[in-house]
Formats: structure tokens, sequence, C-alpha cells
């Protein structure tokens, strides 16, 4: 009867949350993974409900943070979401910092940890250092790392590392999808985010003129895109390697000169706590001080499929299976659909957003003509890509509602489900990368 009724509240909860304005592709599996996470958690937090748009993704997205945070492993429970604090409060990401805290009291975990890094054991201050590179340079990441953690008095074993390592790059890339999405259960309160830039409205008079305006302006600014893909994909010259490195030599210089700093704020006083060194952030590939020491990673001389995954999967049992298919899901996932557009063929956008991406992260797919990026992605795009994956803490509202204004929402949350594993899979790139060349 118990469970009846949470149940029963859960499906209730779902269809009180207005997030159904737009048409799902199957509410019932929808209703059924909400029904299952409310069981499990006893809440339906807010990222479940955004990613409730995309249930095929949501079902791996929950298996993998389940089996990262819950299921069997190397690290103790208290630890795993003391680490996600770390990881979130890089972004200063309030939200998930104030939901981990609370898992890890549900955990038992130590009171005095709260008060910060200078509280809690040697083992997991070493792990600081992990989570500022990977967070914002991860080229810098080398094996040296991995000796450090794995030698000494307070030391990792290889397998804690490779699951501190996933918790580190989920919660990253878990506060660009929060910040991109806007999710922000509570507004200006300790526990919400409070952008910089609030949105102005068309005023009561003009909104009918406004409305119709930007109807025409989307209507039009998805069929310039469908003509460009359409272009490409009919396109039967091939650019030689020679010309595909120029390609993207172009669009990482041209990536460095997007302004994103659109007004830094301070990290607040309780989130910094958990962190060290916070004005250590991203800078720029193209613009790396250690180019000779550091060359553009080449997804051809090590990539996820052929090298991370049975890495992973070698290392923490099943993970590298998780991830596999939630990557998959990511980028293949389509409905076919572009805005008000029905029978579409998006993958040359959706390859254009994941290899944009780890371009932004100095990762090269040496087979991929990188003139569609700047043929695809607008400016303006891409630089609410690169705030989001690499500033996201500076993401303003404005930046939401001014971009892709032609998709839908669901759209939308599309494009950050694609950021989100874009991210973390250059992260994990970087990561494996070094931990193969410390095991040989």
């Amino acid at each position: 009867m118990v469970e009846a009724a949470m149940i029963s509240h859960s499906l209730a909860y779902l269809n009180n949350v207005r997030l159904i304005n737009y048409r799902l592709p199957c509410v019932l599996s929808t209703q059924a993974l909400f029904a299952d996470t409310f069981l499990q958690n006893n809440k339906l937090d807010h990222v479940t409900q955004v990613m409730g748009y995309h249930p095929q993704y949501l079902d791996p997205f929950l298996r993998t943070q389940n089996y990262i945070l819950k299921g069997d492993g190397p690290l103790p429970f208290d630890y795993r979401h003391y680490i996600a604090i770390m990881a979130s409060s890089r972004h200063q990401c309030t939200y998930l910092v104030k939901l981990q805290i609370q898992e890890f009291l549900l955990q038992e975990g130590n009171k005095e940890w709260l008060n910060g890094l200078c509280q809690v054991p040697q083992k997991l201050r070493d792990l600081d250092e992990l989570n500022k590179i990977l967070a914002h340079q991860p080229w810098l990441f080398n094996k040296s790392h991995i000796e450090k953690l794995t030698k000494g008095k307070d030391n990792w074993s290889l397998s804690e590392v490779i699951h501190a390592i996933l918790l580190l790059a989920h919660f990253h890339c878990l506060s660009t999808f929060v910040y991109g999405c806007d999710i922000n259960p509570k507004t200006d309160s300790d526990e919400g985010h409070t952008f910089q830039h609030a949105t102005v409205p068309c005023n009561n008079q003009a909104n009918n003129n406004c409305d119709s305006t930007q109807a025409v302006d989307a209507e039009a600014g998805v069929e310039l895109l469908m003509l460009k893909m359409k272009t490409i994909s009919e396109q039967q010259e091939e650019s030689t390697q020679e010309e595909k490195l120029k390609c993207f030599q172009k669009e990482q210089n041209q990536s460095a000169e997007l302004i994103t700093d659109v007004g830094m704020s301070l990290p607040r006083s309780d989130i910094q706590r958990f962190t060290s060194d916070p004005d250590f952030s991203y800078r720029d590939f193209a613009r790396r001080r250690e180019a000779s020491e550091i060359p553009t990673f080449r997804i051809q001389d090590y990539s996820w499929e052929d090298h991370g995954y049975s890495l992973l999967n070698r290392l923490y049992n099943d993970a590298g299976t998780f991830l596999d298919e939630k990557f998959k899901t990511a980028y293949d996932m389509t409905y076919h659909t572009m805005g008000s557009k029905n029978n579409v063929d998006t993958s040359t956008f959706r390859r254009a957003i994941w290899n944009y991406i780890q371009c932004l992260y100095g990762i090269r797919h040496d087979d991929y003509d990188y003139k569609e990026v700047n043929e695809l992605l607008e400016k303006n795009l891409k630089t609410c890509i690169k705030t989001l994956c690499c500033y996201p803490e500076r993401t303003t509202k404005d930046d939401y509602d001014n971009v892709m204004r032609e998709f839908r929402h669901s759209e939308k949350v599309h494009v950050n489900i694609m950021m989100l594993e874009a991210r973390m899979q250059a992260e994990l790139l970087y990561a494996l990368r070094a931990i193969m060349r410390y095991m040989t």
C-alpha cells in the first residue's frame, strides 16, 4: 500500500510539473522512469525531470549515475558523495552541491568534512589537484598525477582512482547540463542560481507582433540550416588530410577569439571551501603555453571505442559498458525533427556540435572536415556552447533564451545532453590515456 501511494504521488507530481508543455516521444516510459526514481530516492530531482523529455537517454543516464554512486565499487559511499561535492564546486553549481551534501549526510558522512577540504582525510585532499585539472584543462593530466596518488602513505589503488575520476567527470559535466537547462528551482535563494542578466520580454501591446516575428524568423532559420545540411551531405569532393588539419586549426583559433566572459562572479564562501585555487580556469587549447609539449589529441591515436572503453571495463567492472551506452544514445538520438519541420536528417548538425565541443578541449577527429562546424553552427551558438562547456558558472538566462530560437525546448535539452556527454568523453579520454601510460 505504501509503495502504491508513492508511485501514485510520483505520477501525480509528473503531471503537475509542466514539463509536458511539449510532446514527449514516449510519456509512459518517462512516467515509469520517474516512478522508479521516486521509489529509489523518495524524491524526483529537477535534473531527472528535465531529462524526462528524452526517456531513451534518461534510462542509461540514471543507470550509470546509480552505478557509480550506489553500486558495487572500490570507494566507500561517503567518499563518493564528497567527491561529487568537490566536482560540483569547481563550477559553483550550488544546486548539485546542496543535493550531494544531503546524500553525503544520508550516508552518515562526517559532518566536520562539510567545513571544507581542511577537515577531510589527506587521501581526499590529494584528489583536489585532479579535480582542478580535469574540470578546466584536462590536457594537463598525465601519468605523474596517477603516480602521486598511488604512492605514499595515503595512497589510492588504481581502481579507486578510476572510480574517483568517473565521479569528478560526471559532476563537472552535469554542472554544464544544470546551467544549460536553467535548472533553477529556487531563484534568488541560497539553493538556487541567480542569473546576471534577465531576459527583457516584449511589452504587452507588442506581444502579438513579437510572437509572429519570432515565428517567421525561427521558420527561416530552420529552413536555412536544413539547406546547409543538405548541401554538406551532397558534397562529392573529399578534402585532403592537410586541408582538414588547416580547418581544425582555424576552428580552434576562431574559438579562442570568442568572448565568453560576461563578468566573473566570485565563488561563494560555502562553495569555495570544497576546492582550492579558484582562479584556475579553462584556457583556450589553441593558446596553451605548453604547445610544444602537449600536442593535439588525435582521436585516431586513442579513441573511446578502441582504447578507453576496454581499459575502463578492466579497471572498474562494467563501468565502460554503462558509459558506452550513454555516449551512443546521446550522439545517435534523433526524432528526425528540427523546430516545426519533420523527416529531417539531423546527423550532420549533431556531429558538428559533438566535434566542436571536443575541439575546445584539443581533440581532433582526423576524418572530420571542420568546415562543417563553421557552416552549421552560428557564432552565438558556438559562444553559448563554449561558455556552457568551459565556464558554465558564467551562463546567463539570456544565453539560453537567445540561441537556437528555432528549436523546441526539448531540442535545446537534447543539445545540452550532447554537451554533457561530449565533454565527459573528452575528460575521460585524457584521463584514461594517462592511466594507460602509467600502466605501461
